[in-house]
């Protein structure tokens, strides 16, 4: 970024006090350093320089730091989370194990579990494409030995922890 003096307007010898004011431009904004009725007379040029260089010195400092500020943190990643529930031949067949695998092969965090009522129950979380891909190609098949006859999906605003990963959980 250059930074370049705009105006330079200097104290009269008549002045009780130094009075210093330069006008400075980036590219992106305009900014000004005042010493103004703040110091006693100065009887050195080259005292009044030093502080000006100072001060011009803060000024860049705290602009290089509002600028940090102004920035926005990135976004995260918008995640999706569905409920799905497989009918059909799914118990039995190694269903969990290949949703546990396939899963984390799409990077998904969640759970699967067999229900009593003979479904496989799982969540799925994660990157809106990796979650439609588990659902609608993977889980609509199932591993080799399934008979998938039904698969319903629902979003879920379940709270599924990141740090689990994706992982197996007992019977409902």
């Amino acid at each position: 970024m250059s930074i370049r003096p705009k105006t330079n307007i200097d104290c009269s010898e008549s002045d009780n006090q130094a009075q210093l004011l330069r006008s400075y431009q980036s590219p992106k904004e305009s900014f000004a350093i005042h010493a103004c009725s703040v110091l006693p007379r100065l009887q050195s040029p080259d005292i009044s320089s030093r502080i000006f260089t100072s001060l011009l010195s803060i000024n860049r400092s705290m602009n290089v730091i509002a600028a940090a500020s102004a920035t926005p943190p990135p976004m995260p990643p918008a995640l999706k989370t569905v409920r799905v529930v497989v009918k059909g031949r799914v118990q039995g067949v190694f269903f969990r194990d290949w949703t546990v695998e396939n899963a984390r092969q799409l990077g998904l965090n969640g759970w699967v579990r067999n229900r009593r009522d003979g479904t496989v129950e799982a969540v799925f979380s994660g990157k809106p494409e990796s979650v439609q891909e588990m659902v609608e190609r993977r889980c609509r098949v199932g591993p080799p030995a399934a008979a998938v006859t039904g698969l319903d999906a629902f979003p879920s605003d379940e709270a599924v922890d990141p740090a689990q990963g994706f992982q197996r959980k007992p019977t409902a």
